[in-house]
């Protein structure tokens, strides 16, 4: 339909006589100013002789205020009665406009004009198409007459109205159809104000572009965006799992399932997937029904697939498998669902599409991931194939780290747990309670070890320790730390002097590991000596907290220790401090996750352990209990190691001694001493052998020691015999040749008792041997 700019009639003597709106807006010419003059006083120029012969073409005009103007002419004669030349009629328009005009008609998308009232005044062929109609219908009629009243139709009248009220453009975007990512046609519309040349408001024209693929990619872009933040947020299996599910439905799917090969939530190794049919085990689901009354197959169940399923094709191909109604492998697959769960069957009426697709990570098929529908009207396409295995891939990854996780946690729950002290040795010296508990962070395991090891002389060894780090190389180091002190607290090494080798220890180890001279590895250590006889307690302390001690009918309080520097610093002193305990005392060593915490504060949680070790408790085991509950957090960030025990004493009763002059003479009476000590005690079956030990071990000392010498007997679980004196030159077991006078003394100490040896003490050294004592 071609659009008239202006119009004016001349007469036959070259007058104007009529004058339309259009001409007024072309020249700036009014109708009073320019009817009745001569047409030829418009003209700029000469009308060309070429357009005077045509009756058509480009004519220059002058404009009223003076310009000029081009103006495309065409001439049409009227004639009179007698069939003479009577006048023109001559319409003009501006030159280009037939060119735009058929710009707006074959547009490829739709453009419209609308009057102030959201009539329609034109609309192109596209718009035409879009509609349904033609354009000679659609002009003159408001809008909303032309169209179903639906949510999108009155948002359209709502922009065109606005622009029409305020004169300001308007852009947005539209949406019909289905809310699945493939199932949106999308527009998007721009509307903008018609404005005369003096500003007056005329009309509002708008053109809708078709942005469906353009939108569709944003919500696949916009999903796939959802995966990498919302998919893997813990590293948990099953919960990644169902965080897939909750993605998919109901965006992508109306019913999603996941199913892992079994391996998988387990400690195995990675398995081949077989060939043919294949047994997988349901981790999780979701669909758009509530409580997912058409599941097939329950959370938890083990299900097969026959090898021609969707699902068993994706796995053995390692790629999405589409399956629709009416396919052979879909519908069979399809009554299988019905068969194992056919109270189910009204539920899943509708299922048309559904689209199987593996969960694939480094090389390696965890399971596959189904997508059904029945709601959504459209078929899985080709596109959806390949979000969603990008989807699944991206799943299969979070999955595949969550395995490893667990994994390596559960590796490093049995490292520990071989490493730490299964049963307590037997022993006199204190009544032990003890407790391990590892983290509940995402960290892992840490390295908090405890132990308890029996000295010589009844004592006891009492040791916690933390390697800093979680993991299996923390475990695995703090294997090799308790292993070093185990080693050094049977040489009987003071506290301090036990902690400056396990310092230069741990140096060496963190220099090997990191290639670096020296390197901090991160440990801390308390090593503690407990004396039932004398009662005395030695400890030293190398970054680690100090314990606390409850004297019998006392309060709770921690030993005014020095901390000293962390295990790996190096060059570095410890300080050993000695505290004398009645029987009855409870001391609790333990790791700083008992009290340090990022959510609590360290005063805190001192406070409450001093108030739980302070209450009335029925047994050591029950105040260790007690001390847990009221002082740790339901999620501990770290590994707690805690070591209760309370000591008891030796009494006079049970201990013999007798100082010994540098006398050889006097060997046989000190040999008579024992015997009489252990008939005292009951113990005569011991007797051969104790005399043996007594008379090589104080003839020893009296002839290679120096002088004071002392010798002696402690009835404990076994029998020990001990012989001190102020040499610190240690015995050494020797081979002694066929006709050797000496040198067999301590190999026959070695044969005849349980375990013998010697420890540096204060002022010289003590040789000491135990030998069982007989079964009452």
């Amino acid at each position: 339909m071609e659009r008239v700019a202006a119009a004016a009639i001349i007469d036959a003597q070259g007058r104007l006589t009529g004058w339309s709106e259009g001409a007024r807006l072309l020249t700036g010419h009014t109708a009073d100013e320019i009817v009745g003059r001569p047409a030829a006083g418009l003209l700029a120029e000469d009308v060309p002789l070429g357009v005077l012969a045509a009756r058509a073409g480009t004519v220059a005009l002058r404009h009223r205020d003076g310009h000029r103007v081009e103006l495309a002419l065409s001439a049409c004669p009227v004639l009179g009665p007698g069939g003479e030349a009577a006048g023109y009629v001559v319409t003009a328009t501006v030159p280009g406009t037939a060119l735009a005009d058929q710009a707006f008609q074959q547009a490829s998308m739709s453009m419209s004009v609308f009057d102030l009232g959201q009539s329609y005044l034109r609309a192109n062929a596209a718009a035409c198409r879009l509609l349904g109609v033609a354009e000679e219908t659609l002009v003159g009629r408001f809008y909303p007459e032309t169209v179903e009243d639906a949510e999108q139709s009155r948002g359209f009248l709502n922009h065109l109205r606005q622009v029409a009220e305020t004169g300001l453009p308007v852009r947005y975007e539209s949406f019909t159809g289905t809310p699945a990512p493939n199932g949106v046609h999308a527009w998007s519309i721009e509307m903008w104000p018609l404005r005369e040349v003096s500003g007056e408001l005329t009309g509002v024209a708008l053109a809708a572009f078709d942005s469906s693929e353009q939108y569709r990619t944003r919500r696949r872009l916009a999903l796939l965006n959802e995966a990498a933040t919302g998919i893997g947020t813990t590293l948990d299996v099953v919960r990644t799992a169902e965080e897939l599910v909750e993605l998919l439905v109901p965006q992508y799917a109306d019913f999603a399932s996941i199913d892992l090969l079994d391996w998988v939530l387990g400690e195995d190794e990675p398995l081949m997937v077989p060939d043919g049919g294949i047994t997988l085990r349901r981790v999780a689901h979701g669909s758009t029904q509530e409580g997912n009354p058409g599941v097939a197959v329950h959370l938890g169940e083990m299900h097969g697939y026959r090898p021609s399923s969707p699902p068993a094709r994706a796995l053995q191909e390692g790629g999405a498998v589409l399956g629709r109604t009416g396919e052979p492998d879909f519908d069979e697959w399809f009554a299988e669902r019905n068969a194992r769960r056919p109270e189910g069957r009204p539920y899943r009426e509708g299922v048309h599409s559904m689209i199987a697709v593996p969960l694939l990570a480094r090389g390696t098929t965890l399971g596959v991931a189904v997508c059904v529908r029945s709601r959504h009207p459209e078929d899985y396409a080709p596109d959806d194939a390949v979000l969603a295995e990008e989807l699944a891939s991206r799943a299969a990854v979070c999955i595949d780290n969550a395995r490893r996780f667990a994994r390596e946690r559960s590796t490093a729950h049995a490292l520990q747990h071989s490493l730490l002290p299964r049963g307590l040795p037997r022993q006199a010296a204190v009544e032990v309670a003890h407790r391990y508990l590892p983290s509940g962070s995402l960290a892992g395991i840490g390295g908090d070890w405890f132990d308890v090891i029996p000295l010589s002389g009844s004592r006891v060894g009492l040791v916690v320790g933390d390697v800093v780090g979680h993991g299996i190389q923390s475990s695995a180091t703090m294997g090799r730390l308790r292993t070093a002190v185990r080693t050094l607290a049977d040489v009987d090494l003071p506290p301090d002097e036990l902690l400056t080798h396990l310092d230069d220890l741990v140096t060496h180890l963190a220099a090997e590991d990191s290639g670096e001279e020296v390197a901090e590895l991160g440990a801390t250590c308390l090593y503690a000596v407990y004396d039932p006889v004398s009662r005395r307690l030695s400890l030293a302390a190398a970054g680690h907290p100090a314990p606390a001690l409850v004297l019998p009918g006392g309060t709770p309080e921690f030993l005014p220790m020095t901390a000293g520097p962390p295990l790996g610093v190096g060059g570095l002193p410890f300080e050993a401090m000695e505290v004398d305990l009645p029987e009855g005392s409870v001391v609790a060593l333990y790791t700083d996750g008992l009290i340090e915490d990022r959510d609590r504060d360290v005063d805190h949680a001192t406070d409450e352990l001093r108030r739980a070790l302070g209450a009335p408790a029925d047994s050591l085991e029950d105040l260790t209990d007690n001390v847990l509950k009221a002082v740790m957090p339901e999620q501990p960030t770290d590994d707690v190691a805690l070591l209760m025990v309370r000591t008891r004493a030796l009494g006079t009763d049970r201990v013999a001694t007798w100082d010994v002059p540098p006398d050889p003479a006097e060997v046989a009476a000190f040999r008579q001493a024992a015997t009489e000590q252990l008939a005292a005690w009951g113990l005569e079956e011991a007797a051969f052998v104790t005399e043996l030990v007594v008379s090589e071990l104080v003839t020893n000392a009296i002839r290679y020691g120096v002088p004071p010498i002392k010798l002696r007997l402690i009835r404990d679980r076994a029998l020990i015999v001990e012989v001190s004196d102020a040499s610190s030159t240690s015995p050494h077991l020797r081979r002694a040749h066929a006709y050797d006078e000496g040198g067999r003394g301590l190999l026959l100490v070695a044969q005849l008792t349980q375990r013998w040896g010697s420890r540096q003490t204060g002022s010289g050294k003590t040789i000491w041997a135990e030998q069982p004592l007989p079964e009452a």
